[in-house]
C-alpha cells in the first residue's frame, strides 16, 4: 500500500513503481527502490520498437527531503539490445536527466534557492558539496540559454561590472526592449563587443538589426560598437554622464580641502541626493552653500547636471539646457568642470540621443547591483564562469529553466513502451 503511495507520489507510470520503501531515521534517510516492469523498451538510439533488455545496471540519486530524512532513488536502469542499429543503450528515467546523481526535482530546488542566498549557504541547507550543485547550475543555465531566441533584440544596453573587486571585470550586454541580460564575457574592451555579436547571431539575432546601443563613453565600447553595429544609434547612458559630474566635484574637494580643512567628512554630503540628507548634513551643507569656496560652486555644477536629466524628456528639449551648462561650465575657472566640459562637447550628439524614450541604461544599473548584491552573498567567486552562471540566472529571464519543485508537486510522467 505504501509503495503504491509513493509510486503516485513521484509521478510515476506503469511501468515504472516503487517496490519497496526503506526508512532508515538513525541514518536521516529514506531510500526508495524503483523497477521498471516490462522486458522490452523502445531502443533510444534509433527508436526501434519492442527491443529486448541486454541487462540492468544500479543507479542512485539524492531526491528532495521526505521532512527531515534525505531521500534517495535507487533503480536497476535496463539496458536495451537493439536488433535495428546493434547498439547496447541504457533507456532513459522520467525523474532525471542523464548523466546526474540528482533527481529533476532537487535540481530544481538548486535553481530556485542559488539567486536568493550563496551557493555556499544552499550546499549546506540540502547538505551537497556547492562544487556539486555549481555543476547542476552550470549545465541548466547553459541548456536554457541555448533554446534562448535573441531574434527581437533591437536596443542594447552596455555596462562592466566587478567579477573581483579591481582585480577583473564583466561586460554586460542587456535587451533594453525585455529588461534582461542577453550575454556577458571577461573583459571590458573592443574584442567583448565582437563576441556579443556572434552570440547574438548564434542565437537568432542579426547585429545589423540594432537599432540603438546605450553605453559609457569607454572608447573600447566605442569602436566596437561602429565596427560591429554600424546601423545602431549610439546613446551615452546618462547615469554615466552624472558620475562624471560627481568625479569633478570630488576632484575639486580633494583639492581645496588640502587649505580648507572644514571640508573633511563632507565628500557623501556633497555627493547625495539632497532629499537623502541626514539633519547634520542638511546643516552642513547649509553652511557651504553661504560660503565662497570652489567645492560650493563645483556642488552646484554638479547639480545643475543632474537638474537636465530631471527636467528634458526628449533630445530637443536637452540640448539648449546642455548649451547653457556648457556655456557656465567652460567659465567657471574649475579645471575638472572644464575638462568635463570639453568631454561633453566632444560627446555631446550621443549624449543627447540618450534621452529617447527608453534608450539609457537605467534597468541596466538596477541589474548590475543585482549582480553585485549575488557577488556580496558569495563574498567574491572564484571563478568567472560561476559569476557568469550565477548573472544569468539572477538577470538572465531564462525562460527554459526546470519548473520549480513547488510549482508541480509530482515528476513530469514518462511515456514508455
Amino acid at each position: 500500500m505504501i509503495e503504491m503511495l509513493f509510486t503516485q507520489a513521484l509521478g510515476l507510470v506503469a511501468p515504472w513503481q516503487v517496490e519497496q520503501v526503506d526508512f532508515k531515521p538513525e541514518a536521516g534517510r529514506i531510500e526508495f527502490q524503483v523497477t521498471f516492469g516490462g522486458s522490452r523498451h523502445v531502443c533510444p538510439a534509433c527508436g526501434a520498437a519492442a527491443q529486448p533488455f541486454h541487462d540492468r545496471l544500479a543507479r542512485s540519486w539524492r531526491h528532495l527531503d521526505f521532512f527531515q530524512y534525505e531521500a534517495y532513488l535507487h533503480a536497476e536502469v535496463p539496458r536495451v539490445a537493439c536488433s535495428g542499429c546493434g547498439k547496447v543503450t541504457q533507456i532513459s528515467v522520467p525523474w532525471a536527466r542523464e548523466g546526474s546523481r540528482f533527481t529533476l526535482l532537487f535540481e530544481a530546488l538548486t535553481l530556485m534557492l542559488a539567486p536568493t542566498m550563496s551557493v555556499l549557504a544552499a550546499g549546506r541547507l540540502v547538505r551537497v558539496p556547492p562544487r556539486r550543485l555549481w555543476r547542476v547550475i552550470e549545465h541548466h543555465v547553459g541548456k536554457a540559454r541555448a533554446r534562448e531566441s535573441h531574434a527581437e533584440v533591437r536596443a542594447v544596453g552596455i555596462d562592466e561590472t566587478a567579477c573581483r573587486r579591481g582585480q577583473q571585470y564583466l561586460s554586460v550586454f542587456y535587451d533594453l526592449d525585455a529588461q534582461r541580460l542577453i550575454f556577458a564575457t571577461p573583459g571590458r574592451d573592443k574584442s567583448c563587443l565582437e563576441r556579443f555579436a556572434e552570440d547574438l547571431s548564434v542565437h537568432g539575432g542579426q547585429p545589423q538589426a540594432v537599432t540603438h546601443v546605450s553605453m559609457d563613453m569607454s572608447r573600447s565600447f566605442q569602436a566596437g560598437a561602429a565596427e560591429h553595429f554600424p546601423q545602431a544609434t549610439v546613446c551615452f547612458d546618462r547615469f554615466h554622464v552624472v558620475a562624471l559630474g560627481s568625479t569633478a566635484l570630488d576632484e575639486v574637494r580633494r583639492a581645496e580641502v588640502k587649505s580648507q580643512p572644514e571640508l573633511k567628512g563632507t565628500r557623501w554630503s556633497l555627493l547625495k541626493n539632497p532629499s537623502a540628507w541626514t539633519i547634520p548634513q542638511l546643516q552642513t551643507m547649509h553652511w557651504l552653500q553661504r560660503s565662497n569656496l570652489k567645492t560650493a560652486r563645483a556642488w552646484r555644477l554638479k547639480q545643475a547636471l543632474r537638474a537636465i536629466y530631471a527636467t528634458a524628456r526628449s533630445p530637443d528639449e536637452a540640448k539648449p539646457l546642455f548649451q547653457r551648462w556648457l556655456s557656465w561650465a567652460r567659465r567657471c575657472r574649475l579645471d575638472p568642470f572644464k575638462r568635463l566640459a570639453r568631454t561633453i562637447t566632444t560627446h555631446l550628439t550621443g549624449i543627447l540621443n540618450g534621452f529617447e524614450a527608453g534608450k539609457h541604461n537605467g534597468r541596466v544599473e538596477a541589474m548590475n547591483r543585482a549582480l553585485q548584491e549575488a557577488r556580496a552573498r558569495a563574498r567574491g567567486y572564484r571563478r568567472v564562469e560561476n559569476f557568469i552562471a550565477m548573472a544569468y540566472l539572477v538577470a538572465g529571464k531564462l525562460s527554459h529553466l526546470p519548473t520549480p519543485p513547488f510549482a508541480q508537486m509530482a515528476l513530469v510522467p514518462h511515456k514508455t513502451e
